[in-house]
């Protein structure tokens, strides 16, 4: 019974996108914790992002993995790239994506990067404006995409 649940593991990938140490001030002193961030990916539509904080590293990423697979969302790919270019601004992160011909490749920085690649989109243009903030930037990325597939639903119907 264990063998179709490890199939859908194995074809989910993962990707640290940061891992910070964080601290909690007590009456003792400073209490030192890790909070990573990790978005997961199947290549095919398939992508979602987690934070999980623990004491050591392995358990924080551990914890940002099993988040990100209860935070998956769909996205609507047309020919290796984006139906329509959209802007959506997420606390100060503005992210900007345009769909891209053939070849064009990502083109894309670090924290959205990971994102496009891990959705299975293979040719894009996107600008982070804005912020710096790893975890606004993902949060912006995936609104932006999970917008477009709404849109795309909507013109189904």
């Amino acid at each position: 019974m264990s063998r179709p649940k490890e199939q859908s593991e194995k074809e989910f990938e993962e990707r640290v996108v940061e891992v910070n140490r964080v601290s909690r001030t007590v009456k003792g002193g400073k209490r030192m914790r890790f909070r990573a961030l990790v978005v997961l990916g199947n290549h095919k539509g398939s992508v979602g992002m987690g934070i999980g904080k623990a004491g050591e590293v392995q358990a924080a990423i551990k914890k940002a993995s099993a988040d990100a697979k209860k935070h998956l969302i769909e996205v609507p790919i047309v020919n290796d790239t984006i139906p329509h270019e959209t802007m959506y601004k997420y606390g100060s992160a503005k992210i900007f994506l345009k769909p891209a011909g053939g070849g064009t490749s990502v083109i894309a920085g670090g924290a959205v990067r990971a994102v496009i690649e891990l959705a299975g989109i293979r040719n894009i243009l996107s600008k982070i404006i804005g912020s710096s903030n790893n975890i606004n930037n993902v949060s912006a990325t995936l609104a932006a995409l999970k917008e477009i597939n709404e849109r795309a639903l909507n013109s189904k119907e």
